[in-house]
């Protein structure tokens, strides 16, 4: 495992934000951008709120944090479809990085980290604009160079592998460190039909292992449980699960939300820590909240394992 994180100690990381935002406080996120609540006070201040009490159930539990910066749409494409020129985009990712270090400054005795988050040029559910890896990485790089401040990248939901090796190459060009997290079908399979253990191990083989680990995110545990046999097993450090079993294309019809049985996931969640050697990162994707990350902490904390 990468010694980005502290041997033997579980990390928490947050929920679904934007679902959260959307439909539990009735905040319009155009695109489903979260970041340009950073702009503005009263934006800062839920996302304070929101974060730390996220921090303050691992506190609780006694086990580390992950502040992922609300940057999952802050590149290039996402940001200029409402209206934020390059300039403005880079500069909202500075600021959302100064955030999560303002806010990390009340856990001083806690493990954590400050992660720049990235997400797909396109659509998350669907490889809609398919690049070389080249190509992604001078797509992703502004925003790579804009987390100079942070102490990781991570990028969710990449739904196929020349993207995910543009990302680690933009990383590696910016002397980042890197995380890649995978989302997959109701088949355990990426969007574009790989295996996921094949997308791992091409990704390891085309970067000489360059992501420090590699999570799932935007699936339900029970879309990919059955499909983790395999030495790249032990390359998986996180997760970050949908509430919802529902396909990415059911989700899209969705018109509420669907919050799933947050006792039974985090009993998934207990199931693949005992799967997965490496797994230490432990937070939620669409449809989870704060009741959710709760279960998981109570379910994989420590005390709880060692009980």
């Amino acid at each position: 495992m990468s010694s980005l994180l502290n041997p033997g100690v579980r990390y928490l990381t947050d929920s679904g934000l934007e679902t959260t935002l959307v439909f539990h406080d009735g905040i319009e996120l155009p695109a489903f951008a979260a970041f340009p609540l950073v702009e503005e006070e009263a934006g800062r201040d839920r996302l304070r709120a929101y974060y730390r009490e996220h921090a303050d159930l691992a506190k609780a539990h006694g086990m580390g944090f992950v502040f992922e910066a609300p940057t999952w749409r802050a590149n290039t494409d996402w940001g200029e479809s409402i209206g934020y020129t390059q300039s403005e985009i880079n500069a909202v990712n500075r600021e959302a990085i100064a955030l999560m270090r303002e806010i990390e400054a009340n856990y001083p005795m806690m493990a954590t980290l400050v992660s720049g988050q990235i997400g797909p040029r396109g659509d998350g559910y669907q490889p809609t604009r398919v690049m070389s890896a080249e190509d992604a990485a001078d797509y992703h790089a502004p925003q790579i160079a804009a987390f100079v401040n942070a102490d990781l990248v991570t990028a969710l939901t990449i739904n196929y592998v020349d993207e995910a090796v543009g990302i680690v190459m933009a990383a590696r060009r910016a002397r980042m460190p890197v995380v890649i997290s995978f989302t997959t079908e109701t088949d355990g399979r990426l969007p574009d039909g790989q295996e996921l253990g094949d997308a791992i191990m091409e990704v390891d083989e085309r970067t000489n292992s360059g992501p420090a680990y590699y999570m799932l995110n935007c699936a339900h545990p029970q879309h990919f449980m059955r499909r983790l046999d395999g030495p790249f097993a032990s390359r998986i450090g996180g997760l970050r699960a949908n509430a919802s079993t529902m396909s990415h294309a059911e989700l899209d019809q969705c018109e509420a939300l669907d919050i799933g049985d947050p006792m039974a996931l985090a009993a998934d969640y207990a199931d693949l820590r005992r799967m997965l050697p490496a797994l230490s990162v432990y937070g939620g994707c669409c449809g989870t909240d704060i009741r959710h990350i709760g279960c998981i902490a109570h379910a994989i904390a420590p005390a709880a394992a060692a009980a």
